[in-house]
Parts: C-alpha cells; structure tokens; sequence
C-alpha cells in the first residue's frame, strides 16, 4: 500500500484581510502569507495588480470554498489618473504610447461620470488576465502580439471625483466584479481628448469585509516572531484570523441542531426549522453553536448541502 505523503502545513482555517503593499503581486503576497502562517492551504479573492496597494482578502484552508462570494462582492477604489499620456499597461509600468498637450477641466471631468456609471461596456487593457484562445492577454502582450479583447458589460455603482488639478485627478469607484479600474482611466482619457494612465490605486473594500480589519503585513512579521513553527505555536498570528463565515454576510443563515449537522456533513438533506426560516433559497449556510457547518440552498424547505466543513 502507497504510504499517504507528510502533510504540508497546519490545518488552520479563516480569512485575513491583508494591507497589500505597493510593489508586491498578489501571488507572492499569498505565498508570504501561507508560509507566515505555516498553512496547509491559501488563496484570494481577487487579484491586486502590483502597481496597486490595499484590500487583498486571502482565505486559509476551509475559508477558500467561500472565495467565489467576495470574489462577487463590491468593490471600492480610490485612484489617481495622470493626464497627458496613454501607456501600454494603462498604468505606469508600461511604455508611453500617445501624448497630449491638451488638459481637460474640472467640469469636463465632472460632466463625464454619468457616463461612467451604472451598466457599461469596457474593453478588458492588453496586458490583463482575460484568456485569448487559451493564452492570457498579458502574456501575448509581452510576447510584442496585439490582440482584440471583446467589450464586456460591468456594474459600476458610483464613480466620484475626489480632488483636481491640471495635470491629475483622484476618484473613488465602487464596482462589480470583472471591471478593470485601469481601463476605466484609459477610456475617460479618451473620451475628454488628453489620454491618461493610472499613477497610484489603491482598494480600499471588499464586501463584505471593512477597512478596520486591514492587517499591514510589517504587523503580521512582527507577530511571527512571537510564534514557534517547531513547537506550532501560532496563537500571535491566529488572532488576526476572521471566522470563515464572515465572507458569507447577506446570505441566510440556517441553525441547525449538532444531529442536523451531523447529516449534514455526511451529505443529507434536513428540514429547516423555525418561524422566520426560508421556503426556497438558492444559496444559505447552516450554522451548529454558531459555526459554519454546510454551504448550500434551501428547496421546498428542505436544506441541501453543497460544500460542508469540518466540525
């Protein structure tokens, strides 16, 4: 019989609510934080580019069946738009493609975001994650190979103008998932006749997560030096951890008895009790003492597990 290999790391589940610094991918913040918290398993919701900084929520363990609900989540971010230049990247990490002596005004601007808000169609930048015939858009960009990325429809709920001056522009963005603040910059360049790139972004939320649960990472190094990996004391860390049920806010929540939860984690159905409980409800999670038990939906007021997590 094939001997089961050593597991790689403590079995911890939770969501951190990572600061991420300027400069760093999301990937590699990821990997930083699985290996400061010796986790078996990590991921996030939601890619930061590198240029950007701030909200990037990671899962550990059981927490990364509960991504897909931030990754739908709104979204909100401040940024600052440089007028005068269109770049490759649409930030300022790319090569200066068209220039523009011309500089809009404030009420140019302010006379623009109407246009920008509610459903809209945007075009994805070329260097973005967006598949082309199997290949990443980006990795054809670097390859030197322009591509044709079809519009898509997004959500955008708000876009304010925070501050003006001549030559730059700060705006808040709340947003739904798939939109692309970088293109958002590019095309209201275009549309006000003076091109512009993004020079600082930053995301400032995550629904259903807030800005005081942001963790810098300098804090959680410091905490990791309070902990021993020998002996797996990680409590200095742990405590930073959410519950992996905070990702589900805006969802019913299902109380169960223990021999409820019990089925419910060996993959049974159970009747949903209680005077305020859903009839029909195409997603819901059942809680046992206030702990996430199942991920599911509830039918004819019955709950049918789809995901369950350990006790």
């Amino acid at each position: 019989m094939a001997r089961r290999g050593r597991r790689k790391g403590r079995r911890i589940n939770g969501w951190l609510i990572l600061d991420k610094p300027a400069g760093m991918g999301s990937t590699s913040a990821v990997s930083k934080i699985k290996w400061l918290f010796n986790a078996e398993k990590a991921g996030h919701a939601g890619t930061l580019d590198p240029l950007a900084s701030g909200m990037l929520p990671i899962a550990l363990g059981d927490a990364t069946k509960t991504v897909p609900f931030v990754m739908d989540g709104a979204k909100v971010y401040r940024f600052k738009v440089a007028w005068g230049e269109e770049r490759a990247t649409d930030d300022l990490e790319g090569p200066v493609t068209k220039t523009s002596e011309d500089r809009p005004s404030e009420e140019d601007v302010r006379g623009l975001l109407p246009d920008y808000t509610g459903l809209i169609m945007q075009t994805p930048p070329q260097f973005s994650a967006v598949k082309i015939d199997g290949e990443r858009a980006y990795d054809l960009a670097r390859g030197g190979e322009t591509v044709e990325i079809a519009a898509r429809e997004i959500g955008v709920g708000r876009l304010d103008l925070i501050s003006f001056t001549t030559d730059h522009a700060v705006f808040e963005i709340e947003c739904g998932k798939g939109t692309y603040v970088r293109s958002i910059a590019r095309d209201m360049g275009r549309d006000l006749g003076c091109y512009g790139h993004i020079v600082e972004l930053r995301r400032t939320e995550v629904y259903p997560f807030l800005p005081e649960q942001l963790v810098e990472l300098s804090a959680l190094e410091e905490a990791a030096e309070a902990c021993d990996r020998e002996t797996g004391e990680f409590a200095a860390l742990d405590d930073w951890l959410l519950d992996i049920s905070t990702a589900l806010e805006g969802l019913p929540e299902i109380p169960v008895t223990d021999d409820a939860a019990m089925r419910l984690r060996l993959g049974n159905p159970v009747i949903v009790r209680g005077r305020d409980a859903p009839v029909e409800a195409p997603e819901a999670w059942a809680s046992a003492r206030g702990r996430l038990v199942a991920l599911g939906a509830v039918e004819a007021g019955m709950f049918k597990p789809k995901r369950v997590f350990a006790a």
